[in-house]
Formats: structure tokens, sequence, C-alpha cells
């Protein structure tokens, strides 16, 4: 029995991680929950899975959660928030194996913390990695326990890092599906508007990493989070346009042989990877191998995308860099959601924003917080005077934390 603590236990990679528990009640514990601010969800998973405790992000709430649980006669729930409270989850000393599932940097803390801890983590959070990869994949190698990619694409790689030792890796190849805006010519992207830019073509998933893949800058983000977790440098991670989606990723080894992965687009299985690795377990999940006729690659255009170039420069620096990176686009993205800045936008804030920032080495957990915070005021600067400049009226930016 695997005792697991879910981080973002609300979120989409959150309520898959419980649909593959109870697919599996044999298999899985659900020790410990962070929820965030979404008490309604808090309270039912809590009273399902009656865990050992439970974190949200306020206070407040944690005040309501105990009264309603107690209300429930589950009062032996213990009830904490804030991150002190994600950490208390992420560290539980019943809890095998955490799954690192918060969105943005708001997890980063409980994710080191777990990892410094000797549990075994699942990543699904690659802001986490973006913004402190370096500090978190040292301290997994000092307590000698994997990192497990959730991301498809990485999950993809390390499944198929199974056919080869690492030195004998050439490349790894990251397949986008391009976002909404592939076929899109460059000239209307001032015109893109929310609701368009939402429309993602394959996946169902949140808003701001929706914005993302329209921007290619989720790609970016798992180009810098394949450097940290496989240990190579940005020349041998490279992108590939594939609309179809099929492929999840390649991994090129030096004698030209090229392993690719594919299945169906269900979180479900690679969560259920990561759970359960090194062993492989039966599931449901079937890829219909007869309707895989037509597949289209091509490179990724980053002049049209330049959220993509700004990634890669960010990973061969490093430091400070990828964290200016990607509290930048959090910003930026949040403000083209309010209507503040327009798509084409985003990626001029990213830009001024990262080469503002400082190059050096970050050599702990608050420290990166320290210089993430500094790259969103100045980002959310850039967000009003670009707005003021368009519109000539002062409009709040914002504030994403």
């Amino acid at each position: 029995m695997k005792r697991v603590a879910i981080l973002g236990s609300t979120g989409s990679i959150g309520r898959s991680t419980l649909s593959v528990a109870e697919s599996y009640p044999e298999r899985f514990e659900i020790v410990a929950l962070a929820a965030g601010s979404n008490l309604e969800a808090a309270f039912e998973q809590a009273r399902r899975w009656q865990p050992r405790i439970v974190s949200v992000a306020l206070e407040a709430d944690a005040d309501l959660l105990r009264t309603r649980l107690k209300q429930a006669g589950l009062s032996e729930i213990e009830v904490v928030h804030g991150a002190a409270g994600a950490v208390r989850v992420a560290t539980h000393p019943e809890v095998d194996f955490v799954v690192s599932a918060i969105v943005g940097v708001a997890g980063l803390e409980a994710t080191y913390e777990a990892v410094k801890a000797g549990k075994t983590v699942g990543v699904a959070n690659k802001e986490c990695l973006v913004a402190a990869g370096e500090l978190i994949t040292a301290e997994a190698r000092r307590q000698g326990k994997p990192l497990l990619p959730i991301d498809s694409e990485h999950n993809a790689v390390h499944q198929c890092l199974r056919g080869g030792r690492m030195e004998e890796v050439e490349r790894i190849w990251l397949t986008a599906s391009g976002g909404p805006f592939l076929n899109t010519p460059r000239s209307d992207f001032s015109s893109i508007t929310v609701e368009q830019a939402l429309n993602h073509p394959t996946w169902k998933m949140g808003k701001r990493i929706t914005i993302d893949s329209a921007t290619l800058m989720n790609k970016g983000f798992e180009v810098i989070e394949a450097c940290r977790l496989f240990h190579l440098p940005p020349a041998k991670v490279e992108v590939l346009v594939h609309p179809q989606s099929t492929i999840h990723s390649m991994v090129e080894f030096v004698d030209g042989s090229i392993l690719a992965q594919f299945s169906v687009t269900d979180m479900r299985l690679p969560i259920l990877y990561a759970l359960t690795y090194p062993e492989r377990i039966q599931s449901d999940m079937r890829f219909p191998v007869g309707n895989l006729r037509h597949l289209d690659f091509s490179p990724p255009d980053m002049n049209k995308f330049p959220c993509l170039r700004l990634a890669y420069e960010s990973a061969e620096a490093g430091g400070a860099k990828t964290v200016a990176l990607n509290a930048a686009d959090e910003v930026a993205v949040a403000a083209f959601l309010d209507g503040n800045i327009r798509f084409d936008e985003i990626p001029k804030i990213i830009e001024s924003v990262v080469l503002a920032s400082n190059c050096g080495k970050l050599g702990s957990i608050a420290e990166v917080l320290e210089a993430d915070a500094e790259a969103r005021r100045y980002a959310q600067e850039r967000v009003l005077t670009m707005h003021k400049k368009r519109t000539g009226h002062p409009r709040a930016a914002s504030v994403v934390q």
C-alpha cells in the first residue's frame, strides 16, 4: 500500500490522482491533501477520503472547514492552512509519495521540503522545476530518491529512457500541438481575444497553462524542466510541432535509434505510471492503434512564438533568469486574461523582465522566492506602463502572488 499526499488536490491533476486511487484501492491510500481555496471541494474530498490532514489556503477557510468536518463527525482530521500547511502535508511522516500539482511557485516550498524529507515526488508543477529545478534536483540526488515526471511529455521521455543509458542519449524531442494559433499569421496576433486563446485544440486545462500553450511558453517551460530532470543541456532538448498530439515525446540515441511514446491523451496514465514506478500495472486506458494513420511534424517558428526562444535563452543562463521568466509570464498572462494587455504583448513583457534580471545562481529557496517577488513587481510595472501607453489611462495590474 502506497501512502499518498497531493499538493493541489482540487485541481485537474489532483482530481485525476484521486480517480487513479479510487480505481486501485488496494494499492493507494490518500493520507494528506493540500486543497487551496476551493473550500467546498476540500470538504467533499476530506469526507470521501478521510485523510490524516488537509490544508487550505486561508486561515478563515481552515476554521470553516474544521467546523464542517466536526459537524460531519470527522473532527479527527487535522486542518491547517497557508504555505506552512502545505509543507505539513508534503512532509507528513506517514506519506511515501507526494504528487506536486499546485500551480505556480505557490507549491515550490512544499515540493522542496518533500524532497528534503526523503519522499518520492511526482512532479506535475513545472513552475517548481523552472524556478528552482537546480536546487530541487540536487536535493533529490542527495536523498537518493527519484523525481518522477507527471507532465505527459516528460513522463514519455522517462519511459523512453528505460530503453538505454543516459550516456547513450543524443537528444530528446518534446512534441507540441502548436496551440490554437499554429496557422494564424503573426500580423493577426494583436487582435487575438481571450476566448480564442483559451480554445486549445487538444487538451482541456487551466487558464494559465492554456494561454502558455497558445504562446508556446508552456513548451519553453518544458524544455527547462527537461534540462533539470534529465541533466541535459538545452542544445540536447528540441521541440517538434506535432498537431495530432499522438506522440508525446521521443528519445534519440547515439546510434540513431529513436524511441517514441504514444498513448491516450488521459492524464491518469502518466499519473499511474509515476505512482507505480518501477512497476507497470494493468489499466483500461487503451490507444486505438488502428486510428494511427497520419502524423505531421515541423520545427517551431521562434520568430512567431518568441516565448520559446526566451525559454531556451533562460535555460542556458539558469539561476535567476528562469525565475524571472516564470514570474513575468504569470503576471503577463493574468494581465492578458484581465484585458489589460494584448496577446502579442505577453512576450514583450516577459523579455523586458528577463533582460532586467540578474544572472547569478540562487543558493536557497528563500533566494528563489525573493527573486520571484522582484520579477513580479517589475512585470506589474511593465503591464501598467504598456496599458497606459496604449490606452492613455492607467489601470490596476493584476497582482499575481
